[in-house]
């Protein structure tokens, strides 16, 4: 397992690092749109919208509305769904998903600041992770890793980090 995160350039699927938030800000300011994920009727509702999804790389965001708590700020439970949510990005942009499927296996949310506006998060994997995935589901039908992110409001300020296990399965 590594950290992933961060390109050598925007819209690239090479990861070097993850991207500060203030540079992913600036790179899918607010004013951008996305593409609302219709995937699931859940995630419709909440909002979502994947901005980038290419090989290796998945940019999300969650709008702070409908997804407003009691006191103002992202309900905990929309940034579990927002920190999940570049795993299945990033298989789909990676992997053969006539044959295979991806499953969450465990999901870490540490909440450090509220958040009171749109969330963005980046999940990544290395193109070594990508092919070491590959292999294993070629050779066993099955395999594991991990992604770490970290989830940033509209000012590129850290409000939550997570660590997500997925595994991939043979269909």
């Amino acid at each position: 397992m590594s950290r992933q995160g961060g390109s050598t350039g925007p819209g690239s699927g090479t990861s070097t690092g993850p991207t500060s938030g203030p540079e992913l800000v600036k790179e899918f300011p607010p004013a951008k749109t996305g593409k609302p994920v219709k995937v699931f009727p859940f995630v419709e509702r909440i909002g979502l919208e994947e901005l980038l999804s290419v090989r290796g790389r998945a940019v999300v965001r969650l709008p702070l509305e409908p997804n407003v708590n009691h006191v103002g700020g992202m309900y905990a439970g929309a940034l579990c769904t927002l920190a999940e949510a570049p795993g299945g990005s990033l298989f789909l942009s990676a992997f053969d998903i006539k044959r295979f499927y991806p499953i969450v296996g465990e999901l870490c949310v540490r909440y450090v600041a509220p958040a009171t506006t749109s969330v963005l998060v980046e999940g990544l994997m290395s193109e070594e992770e990508i092919e070491r995935v590959t292999a294993e589901l070629e050779s066993t039908g099955k395999s594991k890793w991990e992604i770490e992110q970290e989830l940033v409001d509209e000012t590129g300020k850290v409000v939550a980090t997570s660590t997500a296990t997925y595994f991939g399965l043979s269909r």
